[in-house]
């Protein structure tokens, strides 16, 4: 069996906009298992969001370099939002894994992704190709996150790993309704993603 060689963190999502939950968990996945880097993989046209309204793929891309640009083992990929059409996780694992034989890839994904796993297009290609690392929120219930897990770790003989990263309940979602109603974002997100964010007035309805 080939050795692995390299140990690799993908990040997905659509970082619309990116902020620190996402860098700490980042971090906490890079520290933890010991990665080589951490990439962040903003996704292009994501099939569980098609009815939301999500700034331009340049915007998110930019924001993202602002947020990594001065952690030497982050980096940003543009691999899904230069795709056509929707974007599945396991095309991207399947190709990467395949260009790439000799990594070991992380998955990095938020717990409530846990649950609706088994409903994703080929979950059995995805914990074939992945270590799945789950970051918890504030408000997660461990132990049905654990039993989620379980299931699928048995069904698909696959790898899930609770991530212990600090608790930093915060989401795009909020971000994007505070930035409409005016209220201050400082602290949530870098601020060179802030400024970025009022420069080019994003997310003001």
């Amino acid at each position: 069996m080939e050795k692995k060689t390299k140990r690799v963190g993908i990040m997905g999502g659509t970082f619309d906009p990116v902020h620190i939950g996402h860098l700490l968990i980042a971090e906490q996945s890079y520290r933890q298992y010991g990665l080589d880097y951490v990439i962040f993989m903003p996704a292009g046209h994501p099939p569980h969001k098609q009815d939301q309204n999500i700034v331009s793929s340049k915007d998110r891309l930019a924001m993202l370099r602002l947020a990594t640009e001065d952690i030497p083992y982050f980096r940003v990929s543009d691999y899904e939002l230069e795709k056509k059409g929707l974007s599945y996780t396991f095309e991207t694992l399947s190709d990467l894994s395949g260009k790439f034989p000799e990594t070991q890839y992380y998955f990095i994904m938020g717990a409530d992704s846990i649950k609706d796993m088994d409903h994703w297009r080929h979950p059995e290609i995805i914990l074939r190709l992945a270590h799945i690392l789950a970051a918890v929120r504030e408000d997660t219930d461990l132990d049905a996150l654990e039993n989620e897990a379980d299931k699928l770790r048995k069904k698909y003989r696959g790898k899930i790993s609770i991530l212990g990263a600090p608790e930093m309940d915060i989401s795009s979602r909020e971000l994007r309704s505070r930035i409409a109603s005016g209220q201050s974002i400082r602290f949530m997100v870098p601020e060179k993603v802030r400024n970025y964010i009022d420069y080019y007035h994003l997310y003001r309805g």
